[in-house]
């Protein structure tokens, strides 16, 4: 079975993200190690390290990721908004790698209208130049599949196939597989042979030993539909069936999988969705 989890607040302190995973009865963890809205953010201290991978020992060492901040675009023709998204991505794999967390999971950025193309030539150079500036940091970067909501890159399979191809660092590169952001930019796994086609594809463009990671979301809207709105397991218009056969798929029997579905503070909606994935394995 899939290691099943969720994203988790960090709020108290990064290691309380992995007491929360433990009252959800979580097996895989994601977190923002800082401010996800924010440009400059305090590096990790050791006393805060320290704490964190003492709970994660405790927690029984399960897989974990870090989410990069959602003002990164790597891919922005603003040469000041390209600056400052290199500066937090490598103040970010640089925390990463003082708390242990082997993966960063970044959304792959905007165009902003001045073309695909130039867009992944940008974002791929600006990549490079972070992880050349990093050569000791051995965090892998995942490029998250997205809905393709306005200019955003990365909808589609053969984009992300292109940012690696172009990147000189692509052996530090990998994909985290939304399921809501794919089926919003048309990648159906609602039936077998959907879902058949749409890992085909994937296999066939990218491998499927670039496939780190997955973010378990239902979606709001149609398939195709381009938008990114996250819904309860079961419940969207992915709906029970396309989460069976992803949990049940053999080749991810030990992927980290976590929710990144609305809740409250109490967790109650965690655990009601990962009741629901684990009633799912056959």
């Amino acid at each position: 079975m899939p290691l099943l989890g969720a994203h988790m607040s960090v709020a108290g302190g990064l290691e309380q993200a992995l007491v929360r995973l433990g009252k959800v009865g979580g097996e895989a963890l994601q977190i923002f190690t800082r401010n996800q809205r924010q440009w400059r953010a305090a590096p990790v201290s050791a006393a805060e390290a320290a704490r964190f991978r003492a709970a994660w020992r405790e927690a029984g060492e399960p897989p974990v990721a870090a989410h990069g901040s959602y003002l990164v675009n790597l891919a922005s023709n603003k040469a000041e908004t390209a600056a400052k998204s290199c500066a937090a991505l490598a103040d970010e794999l640089v925390r990463c790698a003082a708390l242990g967390i082997p993966f960063l999971v970044i959304h792959p950025g905007a165009h902003l209208g001045a073309g695909i193309e130039p867009g992944i030539e940008r974002l791929a150079a600006n990549l490079d130049a972070v992880l050349a500036s990093l050569p000791a940091v051995q965090v892998r970067v995942l490029l998250e599949t997205t809905a393709g909501q306005g200019t955003s890159l990365g909808a589609s399979f053969a984009e992300l196939a292109a940012i690696i191809k172009q990147s000189r660092h692509g052996h530090r590169l990998g994909i985290c597989y939304d399921t809501c952001h794919a089926f919003a930019a048309g990648y159906d796994i609602r039936t077998r042979a959907t879902y058949q086609q749409t890992f085909a594809e994937f296999e066939r463009l990218l491998g499927l030993d670039r496939l780190q990671f997955f973010h378990l979301n239902d979606s709001v809207k149609e398939l195709g539909s381009r938008v990114d709105r996250h819904a309860h397991i079961g419940r969207g218009t992915i709906g029970p069936e396309g989460f069976r056969l992803l949990v049940n798929d053999p080749r991810f029997v030990s992927s980290p999988m976590t929710l990144e579905t609305p809740k409250g503070e109490d967790l109650a909606e965690d655990i009601e969705n990962l009741a629901v994935l684990r009633a799912l394995v056959d």
